[in-house]
């Protein structure tokens, strides 16, 4: 009885909900998000739902960030003292998922983004005007070695739009996760269709590198909140790596 009401004192104390509060809510609203993404793209529009993702997971991330600085952090209750050393058997399964974590993060870093980003059509008006250029160069080219009378190559050679004149359609503010675990993947695809390197293994290694790295600096750790908060990210590789978009 007494076991249970001291699991019940540290589950309900302020640290570990701070612990657990912010990583349950961003595994929680990516779960929805991702479960629910047809019906509310479908309903709401591809932008809003997307603001809504990013806005929600920086929410999370932002209360995960101040929980573990402000409340978590060397709280009790203590394993050991804070400045004593760790056990043994901590210390090498600590090793054992710092190095595994370390090896899987080498290969597939994920990708650190702002929020918050500007979209526009700028690259596409740059690439137009430097096609417009190679066609003017080539056309005149071909005039001078008299493949084609002058007015043809007038002809053929598109009109330059200065970057002034170009529409604002398609320009906006764009929110987005501050993480974006995919962006290996894709550079991945776009090289190669075959499933090569870690993702032999898992779909989401950056998810698991992210979340072998928690887990080996929490064996290492006294206080258990903070272990639980240093725990909590393997908790999103093994439930929300399911549901990445």
């Amino acid at each position: 009885m007494a076991t249970v009401t001291t699991t019940r004192a540290i589950l309900t104390s302020s640290p570990m909900k701070w612990a657990l509060g912010g990583w349950s809510f961003f595994i929680l609203e990516n779960l929805i998000l991702s479960e629910n993404r047809s019906y509310l793209i479908s309903t709401f529009g591809d932008q809003p739902y997307h603001i809504a993702y990013g806005t929600l997971s920086t929410a999370a991330m932002t209360s995960v960030g101040y929980g573990y600085v402000k409340k978590v952090k060397h709280a009790e209750p203590l394993l050991w003292s804070l400045k004593g050393p760790a056990p043994v058997g901590a210390k090498v399964m600590g090793f054992v998922c710092l190095s595994l974590g370390l090896g899987m993060a080498s290969q597939i870093p994920p990708k650190v983004q702002i929020p918050v980003h500007f979209v526009g059509n700028g690259d596409d008006g740059d690439n137009n005007s430097n096609n417009n250029n190679n066609n003017i160069v080539s056309d005149n080219t071909n005039h001078d070695s008299g493949e084609s009378t002058g007015s043809s190559s007038v002809a053929t050679a598109d009109p330059i739009i200065p970057i002034s004149g170009r529409e604002e359609n398609g320009k906006g503010w764009q929110v987005r996760c501050p993480f974006d675990f995919t962006d290996n993947k894709n550079k991945d695809a776009e090289s190669s269709s075959s499933v090569s390197g870690l993702e032999r293994i898992t779909r989401h290694p950056g998810l698991w590198s992210f979340g072998l790295l928690g887990l080996g600096n929490a064996l290492l750790v006294p206080s258990l909140p903070q272990r639980a908060w240093l725990a909590m990210p393997a908790m999103v590789a093994l439930v929300g790596g399911a549901h990445t978009e």
